[in-house]
C-alpha cells in the first residue's frame, strides 16, 4: 500500500519564547514491510541545528527558535510504501543490545496492578507468541479507550488503576506486562490510516514485542490486531519518551502556549 503522509504541529504563545531546543522524531523508518519513497520536514519560525541517529535507530532532527516569533510550525510530509507482515519486522538491528529492552522505566514500572494483571498468563499460554495476544486482550479488557484521562506523564500504573487510557496508555501497561513476562518490549510511534476519516488530532502508539524465532512483532492493543500494511513506523523506544514525535526543553515559562496538531494520512 502506498500511503501520503502530511503532519502539521503548530505553537502559538501570547509572548515569544525566549530559547527554545527541540528533538523531532519525525521520520518514517526504512526496513522490512516499509520504503520510505520521499519524505521532508519543515520548519517555520525555528532554525535547523543538526540531524542525527538515536540508539534506537530513530532519525531525530535538533531544531532551536526564540526570539521575536510567536509562532512555530512543523510540517512533515511525504509517501512511504508499505506492506502487510502480519506486525513483524524482524530482528534486533539498532545500536541497543536486547537486555536493553527489558529495563523498567518511570513510565513503565511494574508494581501490584501490573503483576496482578499477567498472573497466571504464562501457565495457561505455552506458546510465547500466543500469550503476546492473551496479554492483548487483557490489557484491553482492563483500560477503556478515552480521551482526557490521561497526559504523556501517565505511568502505566496510574492508566491500569484508573481503568481508562488511549493508546499510549495501552502501549506501556502491555510493555511494562510484557516485561514482566520476561520478554524484550518497546514503544512505537507512528501514524495508521483511519477507515472513513483522513484528518486526526493526534498519532498512532502500539508495542513490539521481540521473539527469538520471529524478531520484533507488533501489537496493538486498541485495535486488538498486528499491525499490517495501513500502519506507518516511524520511532522506538523504552517508552513514549524515547519515541515521542517532539520534545524539548525552554528557557522560562512560556505564557499563552497553545498546540495544534493535524495529522492527515491518505492511501
Amino acid at each position: 500500500m502506498r500511503l501520503t503522509i502530511q503532519h502539521r504541529t503548530t505553537y502559538t504563545y501570547t509572548r515569544p519564547v525566549t530559547f527554545a531546543l527541540q528533538q523531532l522524531r519525525l521520520t518514517p523508518k526504512q526496513g522490512i514491510g516499509q520504503r520510505v519513497l520521499t519524505w521532508q520536514t519543515l520548519v517555520e519560525g525555528g532554525q535547523k541545528e543538526l540531524e542525527y541517529d538515536d540508539h534506537n535507530r530513530n532519525h531525530v532532527m535538533l531544531v532551536s527558535y526564540g526570539g521575536e516569533g510567536h509562532k512555530i510550525v512543523v510540517i512533515c510530509q511525504g509517501t512511504v510504501e508499505t506492506s502487510d507482515n502480519n506486525g513483524v519486522v524482524g530482528h534486533q538491528a539498532g545500536f541497543a543490545p536486547l537486555w536493553y529492552f527489558r529495563r523498567q522505566t518511570p513510565l513503565t514500572k511494574q508494581g501490584m496492578g501490573i503483576r496482578s494483571l499477567v498472573k497466571g498468563l504464562s501457565a495457561e499460554v505455552e506458546d510465547p507468541i500466543a500469550r503476546c495476544h492473551a496479554l492483548s486482550a487483557r490489557v484491553l479488557e482492563a483500560i477503556d479507550y478515552k480521551t482526557g484521562h490521561t497526559d504523556a506523564r501517565t505511568t502505566a500504573e496510574e492508566a491500569l488503576a484508573q481503568g481508562a487510557g488511549v493508546c499510549q496508555d495501552h502501549a506501556h501497561v502491555f510493555i511494562a506486562a510484557a516485561r514482566q513476562l520476561g520478554f524484550p518490549a518497546r514503544y512505537v510511534s507512528g501514524y495508521l490510516l483511519l477507515e472513513g476519516q483522513q484528518s486526526q488530532e493526534a498519532a498512532h502508539a502500539w508495542a513490539e514485542v521481540y521473539f527469538d524465532s520471529l524478531g520484533w512483532v507488533g501489537f496493538d492493543v486498541p485495535n486488538s490486531i498486528c499491525p499490517d500494511d495501513r500502519y506507518v513506523r516511524v520511532a522506538t523506544g523504552l517508552d513514549y519518551s524515547e519515541a515521542a514525535p517532539i520534545s524539548g526543553l525552554h528557557t522560562g515559562e512560556p505564557e499563552g502556549e497553545a498546540i495544534d496538531v493535524d495529522i492527515q494520512v491518505q492511501q
